[in-house]
Order: C-alpha cells, then structure tokens, then sequence
C-alpha cells in the first residue's frame, strides 16, 4: 500500500483488496485523505508486490490520476488530468473503477509490468470494486467532517 505522508491527514478505515489470484497485485482505498494542500477526498490506488504503479486522486474539481509507476515517477512525472467531464467526486470514482478494469492490463504493462499485467483478475477486480464502493458509502460523512475540521478547502 502507498506510503502515507507525514503532514497528511486520513480518515476512515483503510482498505486492502487483491487483484490477482497470489496477492501480489493489490487494490487500496484511503476513504478520505487530507493533502496539505487543503484539498482532498478518496485516493485508492494499484500496487505490485508493495510498489505503487497507479492512484487515483478523485478529489472533485482538483481531482487527477497517476499513471506510469507513481513510485518510479513521482507525483509530477505521474499527474494526468481527468477528462474534462468527469468533474464530480462520483464520476471520478465511476471512471477510475472502469479505467482499472477495461484498461487495467495495459496501465500495468506500460507502467513497466507486463507480466504482472496478464495476473490481473477480473472477478477480484470487480469484487474490489464492490467493496470499495461500499466502505465509501460506509464512510459517507468523513468528507464533511474532514470540511468541518479544516482538513479540506470546501
């Protein structure tokens, strides 16, 4: 899982989920994260054997994604924009989930792992997907709180 940084702030239960059937493929969610920025929201992300290779960053109007490696590439070499009209904290989330699972493989193989890529699974994927989607609604006030307690910009 990523490495949280130190100045940052996270609330919610984190969760981990595997994507390929040896666990070495991983899928985390931080439910809300606090960037010294003031912005914020979800960030979950694909790791290979503890490496970050994606995060996705769905954090409304600011929101972005990385690609590439994180890890190798850092956070600038990494930064993509999403499109222009996935604007809104769900529609990111929607997009990356879908992202991940239609071009999952090649995001993996581009980003330096390609054998790893052909491991990723599908069921687990969409299983991972489930479950995110039900601890952010679990979590469903820890932006506002996060908001209330000048963690985030609103």
């Amino acid at each position: 899982m990523a490495t949280m940084i130190d100045g940052e702030s996270y609330l919610g239960k984190v969760l981990v989920r595997p994507l390929d059937k040896s666990g070495d493929i991983t899928i985390y969610l931080w439910p809300v994260r606090c960037l010294k920025s003031k912005m914020g929201g979800p960030t979950f992300g694909v790791d290979i054997k503890g490496e970050e290779v994606i995060r996705y960053d769905p954090h409304g109007p600011r929101g972005h994604w990385h690609k590439g490696g994180y890890d190798k590439l850092g956070a600038g070499g990494s930064h993509v924009e999403f499109p222009d009209d996935v604007r809104d904290i769900e529609g990111q989330i929607a997009w990356s989930l879908a992202q991940i699972k239609e071009n999952g493989q090649e995001l993996l193989a581009e980003a330096g792992f390609p054998d790893e890529a052909k491991l990723l699974d599908q069921e687990l994927l969409g299983a991972a997907s489930e479950s995110i989607m039900a601890r952010l609604k679990e979590e469903d006030g820890l932006l506002a709180k996060a908001i209330e307690q000048g963690l985030i910009a609103a």
